[in-house]
């Protein structure tokens, strides 16, 4: 899978993000601080990731910065983007079941390495689910997207 990265400081969890997902046997392009030249601005970077999910040329994206709020929101102003802030394993999996996230956005602060791998195990072993209620949900987001009105009452 191909995976972009954005990090608005070059962080020991930023680098160690990036060699657990190359390690997983993905393939990662890397964005802000992570390469060296690019705007490290945790909204120019974090758009960048998320543009490339739009786009198609990234399969899903992880964007960081200190809290990963800031990230988060950068991405999803992105059309087509759901990015979700994660703490823990049980958000991710809920992220990407309920959700269908696509943009994982992760706190430099917060997540340690093992928390790191505990998060990326739970995004990657859940899938988007069925749910009728979900489905419904994610639907209408796809209008927001366009920038179309919810149907009626």
């Amino acid at each position: 899978m191909r995976i972009a990265v954005s990090s608005d400081m070059d962080e020991p969890v930023a680098r160690s993000l990036v060699a657990e997902l190359r390690g997983r046997g993905h393939e990662v392009t890397t964005h802000g601080a992570l390469h060296p030249g690019r705007d490290p601005r945790w909204a120019v970077c974090s758009e960048a990731a998320a543009r490339e999910v739009a786009a198609g040329t990234a399969e899903q994206a992880v964007v960081c910065c200190w809290t990963g709020t800031g990230a988060s929101i950068a991405a999803n102003k992105v059309a087509g983007v759901r990015a979700a802030l994660c703490t823990d394993a049980y958000s991710a999996d809920g992220a990407r079941r309920w959700n269908d996230a696509n943009v994982l956005a992760l706190s430099l602060r917060l997540t340690s390495e093992p928390l790191l791998k505990e998060i990326l195990d739970a995004w990657f072993g859940a899938e988007a689910g069925e749910d009728l209620d979900d489905l419904e949900n994610l639907a209408h987001l796809g209008r927001l997207d366009l920038g179309r009105p919810a149907p009626g009452p």
